[in-house]
């Protein structure tokens, strides 16, 4: 067993190996604090020749043992990922992958298991770190490093998840408090230092490991069927890849493929899949070249400029708020739905349970890229963007306070061409706007991408899904006219300097200038909050009325909802919500609510009904629960002898607070109300030996003899 350790950030972060998992080609136990990881990685022995990817899988799951919980629902057991679970999958997947030598088509898989939680230190953040040291010191690969920043505190205005290696910075994910671009890049430039010594405690360990490593792919080159398509395709892929229409240029290229494929078909004869990937590098060499020595991109912009946008406000009619953004060739359309209470997203987590009252979804079909496809469950990259996507706009929600609702926003893409996440920003912000909630303002988001060949340079805004594919990074950043709100980062290059991440983000700020110009133009303020969308009103209560408000077996909180048809909702804090279409019948609910809770004061009257008939006098509800005493002497001027000869049960009665007593409970008196008689004098005193003030009507204790 080899053990290595190291302090980082102010406590112990620990890798060993050797002693768990020891079949796999590479295994670690990380612990950091008390939270513990084992991470196994294997590889296929052969190489995949069936295919033009390279065929990595991360699975990263959290176990509920891990911090003592049992998972709910009928099984008992863990179940399919969850979103926190894809995202950090995600998050480890995204900086291996470019990092791995080309041509290497091995299956790859990394196994990630939370062992352990102390619920302090975050698990996901670690994660990387876990799959960086167990491909080190397996036989896979031999050159990537793979390291997340230091856990950051649940108030700060800025949350990075960084990856990197001795030099540069490989992969960027994380929200901010729309913060400026140099403090991001300060950010970046800490996380580097933290970077470079966790990578100095993993090459400790590789050093202490012996290993022998799989042999990287040669690509092997027919020079002839190399000849024989370049003579036939040079002079049209440059033709090709300036046709501005998407749509026209696939159609180009795939007649070019056709033609070629059927000339060479007898020379060269079961060679499509090796043709088709001449011609792809021949797209890819020329698209760069012309961007790097001509400065124009294949729809013919600049490296600075933006597509043209378009901005629907309220394009349905019914929902209660919606937009649909084009930007180019890409279009989102945007429903945001106003909810109450009961529409929170329950989340049951490995470390904790907790709701959501705002959550962003989003939809990649087929159609919007002119395919047919598979529809099944949602993919890790709709569950990808869409985190991104929510945690852009998140900053920039009103108070819930202020806006009381669950706020659910969906991203149905319509076309795809580069950048649909960030238009799910803008035609997010766009819709809640229009739904009526007063956001703090605007977000945009834009999708930056770099051509380089080492020495020459060319960093684009709002690129093209072809720049994209075919480009060397892919750098989204969304936020605000006063700052930055969301950030992600992937490269296909092993790292970029802080020089030219320094320009992508000025580069990315004049863009979003741009971008969020269009949008105040389009949607200034927040619409009126639309009619179809439910009314909620909020009121805070004090915490130790919440059992009085809700009653015994919950009689009190029902009864509002069945009287008023609202939604009643009240939390530990004694936050009460409620929720109706009929503004009315809400503010009826909320005075229930404020009769059941509020503390009376002595001189208050109140429209009470009977309850109970007793021979002292009778109790009567003044509030939904809530109920005290007319003495008998208080019910008329006169002496009355029998209750009944006054009221029955189930009578109103005008009734005003007299007294309260040291234990809190209440005498009312009808007759202070009423007019008193000309000549009046008080009766006789009555004997109340028999049934005392203190009885209340409760029957006296029988103990045992």
């Amino acid at each position: 067993m080899i053990n290595v350790e190291k302090e980082i950030a102010g406590k112990t972060l620990n890798i060993q190996t050797g002693k768990i998992a020891r079949q796999s080609a590479g295994s670690v136990v990380l612990t950091y604090g008390d939270t513990t990881l084992l991470v196994a990685v294997n590889a296929a022995k052969e190489a995949r020749e069936d295919i033009g990817y390279f065929p990595l899988q991360v699975e990263y799951r959290e176990k509920h043992y891990a911090s003592g919980k049992i998972p709910g629902g009928f099984f008992k057991r863990e179940a399919r990922p969850t979103e926190g679970e894809v995202l950090t999958s995600r998050l480890t997947d995204r900086p291996i992958r470019p990092l791995f030598p080309k041509g290497f088509k091995n299956e790859t898989q990394v196994m990630i298991t939370v062992l352990q939680s102390d619920g302090e230190n975050m698990a996901d953040t670690w994660a990387g770190v876990g799959a960086s040291a167990a491909l080190m010191i397996s036989n896979i690969d031999n050159d990537f490093v793979l390291n997340p920043t230091r856990l950051q505190l649940e108030d700060c205005s800025l949350e990075l998840v960084v990856s990197g290696n001795n030099e540069n910075i490989v992969m960027v994910e994380g929200e901010a408090d729309e913060v400026s671009e140099p403090i991001v890049v300060d950010a970046l430039k800490f996380a580097q230092s933290h970077i470079e010594k966790i990578i100095s405690l993993q090459e400790q360990l590789v050093s202490s490991v012996t290993i022998s490593k799989l042999e990287e792919p040669v690509a092997e080159h027919d020079q002839a069927l190399v000849d024989a398509v370049n003579s036939k395709v040079v002079k049209q892929i440059s033709d090709i890849v300036k046709i501005v229409d998407k749509q026209d240029r696939d159609i180009k290229k795939t007649e070019l493929i056709s033609e070629v494929l059927l000339s060479l078909e007898e020379d060269h004869p079961e060679k499509e899949k090796e043709i088709k990937s001449i011609i792809d590098d021949h797209f890819k060499e020329n698209m760069r070249e012309m961007i790097l020595a001509e400065g124009v991109r294949s729809d013919g912009r600049g490296t600075k400029d933006i597509r043209d946008i378009t901005i629907d406000p309220a394009i349905l009619k019914r929902v209660h708020g919606s937009a649909l953004f084009t930007r180019g060739e890409t279009q989102a359309l945007v429903v945001t739905t106003l909810g109450s209470k009961r529409d929170e997203m329950i989340i049951d987590s490995m470390d904790e349970d907790y709701k959501k009252n705002y959550y962003l979804h989003y939809n990649f079909p087929p159609y919007c890229v002119g395919e047919v496809g598979r529809i099944g469950f949602t993919s890790r990259r709709e569950i990808g963007h869409g985190n991104l996507a929510q945690r852009a706009i998140k900053p920039a929600l009103p108070d819930y306070d202020d806006f009381p609702y669950t706020i659910r926003i969906v991203s149905e893409i319509m076309e795809s061409n580069g950048s649909s996440s960030m238009a799910s920003v803008c035609g997010g912000s766009l819709s809640l706007m229009c739904a009526g909630a007063p956001l703090k303002g605007h977000v945009a988001g834009i999708a930056m991408g770099l051509i380089t060949d080492g020495k020459r340079n060319a960093i684009l805004s709002d690129i093209l899904g072809l720049e994209d594919h075919l480009g060397d990074m892919d750098f989204k950043v969304a936020g605000t006219r006063d700052g930055i709100s969301a950030i992600q980062l992937d490269l296909k290059i092993e790292g970029i300097s802080f020089e030219l991440l320094t320009e992508a983000l000025q580069q990315a700020h004049e863009g979003r200038m741009h971008i969020l110009d269009k949008m105040y133009e389009a949607v200034p303020e927040a619409y009126e909050l639309s009619k179809y969308a439910p009314r909620i009103l909020s009121i805070q209560i004090n915490p130790e009325k919440i059992g009085g408000l809700i009653g015994p077996g919950g009689k009190n909180i029902k009864k509002i909802i069945e009287d008023t048809e609202c939604e009643v909702n009240v939390d530990d804090d004694g936050i009460v919500t409620v929720a109706g279409k009929d503004p009315a019948k809400c503010e009826e609910a909320i005075k229930l609510v404020e009769a059941i809770t509020f503390d009376p004061e002595v001189g208050m009257e109140f429209d009470g009904k009977v309850t109970r008939l007793m021979t002292f006098g009778a109790f009567v509800e003044f509030a939904p629960g809530r109920e005290g005493l007319v003495h008998i002497s208080e019910l008329e001027w006169h002496r009355v002898d029998k209750v009944e000869d006054v009221c029955g049960s189930g009578d109103s009665m005008r009734i005003k607070l007299i007294k309260i007593d040291d234990q809190g409970r209440l005498d009312f008196s009808r007759k202070a109300l009423l007019d008193k008689p000309e000549g009046w004098k008080p009766p006789p005193r009555r004997d109340r030996s028999s049934n005392h003030r203190g009885d209340r009507g409760r029957k006296p204790f029988k103990g045992r003899r």
